[in-house]
């Protein structure tokens, strides 16, 4: 089958035979998790995969072989697997801006053959150029050869950034803080809320604070405010505490400011050295572009070591879903039975619940990852969606989640997929008496994924010798979907594998859907009207009486309790 051009219209999934098949067939549907396991000894290893370094276990989900066999024939017949192809080659797939996205280009090994070109640049030799950039300034850090403007070595490195820029960074230097280089730790500011930059710089030093500005096109609002806030700070409190004098200023944030980015004009009259500053290319979206110079604070503070494993991590899971037969192929089954549970069960959030504390970022970045991609009701063709599109994609570590928000995932009136992730081996093993911690841990793990599938009936409930009104409120239903992910630890290399997994699953279920997942129009319109509302914001009278009455009334509101 040969790569769709990009300025194919996208199939209509409803109008596939397979779409069809699947209508009837869920119609048709009888059973329950308990019958299907008991009439089939071998339903979980039918339903288990492996992926690189994830062992993955769908047979908790509300499916049969036909119904992933109708599945997999509705992804060939709407050109997942083309779309796929074009994707990895470089064709211009995101149509709204005439892009390729080569995001997987970012973790291909150095030497690799055949060497990829796109619209006439060597991608292999632009991203491996830029990787070597960052590198060696991540160990001129590490060595002390780069120092702050008082010769003080680097012990804080504060990343700005917003979205993608902010979301990737933070989620994987949590995950992974355990192997940050010692005396050396990062933070993040994203929120144009004063707080933020107050709480991110109050009790730093400023003479060993390194400052990485984050911003592509170096105009994004919410970065821009923020890092001249932390400049104003850092040059102020260098004055107060280190004698800074006024002709040491420009020398002082060439020294504690490097961007990424590639206006480097921008970048420039900012006062930031262009040699200090690292770009990255249109065909990398924001919510994708962990791996690339974005990455640069990871790459500073856990070490280019950590970032090459976390880069090889991506490319495994690239592979497995580029070359494993549809059957096996972890990313098309998870993403197909995510239009499955989101089109025909009529599930409207996903949860995902990773066992790992260190993950406790991993949901909010999928926020941004699966709603911003596929949120749309757009198709790549400008014509509107057929079925329903995206999910609320949220979550919270287990186990707080279990004294939260599970009663509503086991009890309530609506059909919530759930994914649990989970590691054998923990990071810190700890025993309580007799007891490991960690097996403690797992035990929730898997007696939530057994709970949510197979329930307790009502007979259940009375054997252990409840009555009257307490039956019905002590039963579970069963039958709740989960997907369970494991994986031997969580080193760089499996986080890799865990977001690349996310990445092309949603890629799945945006082309079932025939919608563009690497644009986001849909986040300019509140921007363009926060800087529209400025003048009346800060009490611009006629302004304000132009806007509508309850925009108005709120802006008033402001105004007259605003103290300070």
């Amino acid at each position: 089958m040969t790569a769709p051009a990009s300025s194919d219209a996208p199939l209509d999934p409803t109008t596939t035979d397979a779409w069809a098949e699947l209508e009837a067939h869920n119609l048709e549907l009888d059973g329950s998790l308990r019958e299907w396991f008991d009439a089939d000894p071998q339903r979980a290893e039918r339903f288990t995969h492996d992926a690189a370094d994830l062992h993955v276990d769908l047979s908790k989900n509300l499916v049969t072989p036909e119904t992933m066999r109708l599945l997999q024939q509705l992804s060939r017949e709407v050109g997942v697997e083309a779309r796929r192809d074009a994707m990895f080659a470089g064709a211009h797939i995101n149509t709204t801006e005439d892009r390729a996205v080569l995001h997987t280009a970012l973790r291909r090994p150095a030497g690799s053959s055949p060497s990829l070109e796109v619209d006439g640049q060597n991608i292999d030799e632009d991203v491996r150029g830029t990787l070597h950039r960052v590198y060696e300034f991540a160990r001129k850090v590490h060595s002390g050869d780069w120092t702050g403007v008082t010769g003080k070595r680097i012990r804080t490195v504060v990343n700005i950034g917003i979205g993608g820029s902010d979301l990737g960074p933070v989620m994987v230097y949590e995950a992974l803080k355990p192997l940050a280089q010692d005396g050396l730790e990062a933070r993040f500011l994203s929120n144009i809320d004063p707080t933020d930059a107050y709480e991110t710089t109050h009790d730093l030093d400023p003479e060993t604070t390194l400052v990485i500005v984050a911003s592509k096109t170096f105009t994004t609002l919410e970065t821009l405010t923020n890092a001249r806030l932390v400049r104003q700070w850092l040059l102020g409190a260098l004055r107060e505490n280190a004698g800074l004098t006024a002709e040491q200023e420009k020398e002082a944030v060439a020294k504690h400011f490097v961007a990424v980015s590639t206006a480097l004009d921008k970048v420039q009259d900012f006062g930031i050295d262009a040699e200090n500053a690292f770009g990255f290319w249109d065909w990398v979206g924001g919510r994708y572009s962990v791996d690339s110079a974005i990455g640069t604070v990871l790459a500073t503070v856990l070490g280019p070591e950590v970032f090459e494993e976390l880069l090889s991590g991506f490319h495994a899971m690239d592979e497995h879903f580029r070359t494993a037969p549809a059957e096996q192929n972890v990313p098309l089954l998870m993403g197909l039975l995510n239009v499955w549970n989101v089109n025909f069960l009529e599930a409207e959030t996903h949860a995902v619940l990773p066992y790992s504390q260190y993950l406790h970022r991993f949901p909010a970045y999928l926020q941004q990852l699966t709603m911003e991609s596929n949120g749309k009701a757009v198709r790549w063709d400008g014509s509107l969606a057929t079925t329903e599109t995206g999910e609320v994609f949220w979550g919270e570590p287990g186990t707080n989640g279990q004294h939260a928000f599970y009663q509503l995932i086991h009890q309530g009136t609506r059909v919530i997929p759930a994914d649990f992730i989970a590691f054998a081996t923990p990071n810190h093993a700890l025993v309580d008496g007799e007891q490991d911690v960690h097996e403690l841990f797992l035990a929730n793990f898997f007696a939530q994924t057994k709970a949510l599938a197979f329930g307790k009936t009502a007979e259940e409930v009375r054997a252990e010798g409840t009555e009257g009104p307490l039956v019905a409120a002590r039963e579970f239903s069963g039958d709740r979907p989960t997907t369970s992910i494991m994986a031997p630890q969580l080193t760089p290399s499996v986080l890799g594998q865990l977001i690349a997994l996310y990445e092309h699953i949603t890629f799945v279920q945006g082309v079932v859907w025939g919608i563009n997942s690497f644009d986001q129009w849909g986040v300019e319109l509140g921007k363009q009207l926060a800087n529209e509302l400025a003048g009346a914001v800060a009490g611009d009278d006629a302004a304000i009486s132009a806007e509508d009455p309850s925009t108005a009334g709120l802006i008033r509101y402001y105004r007259a309790h605003r103290e300070g």
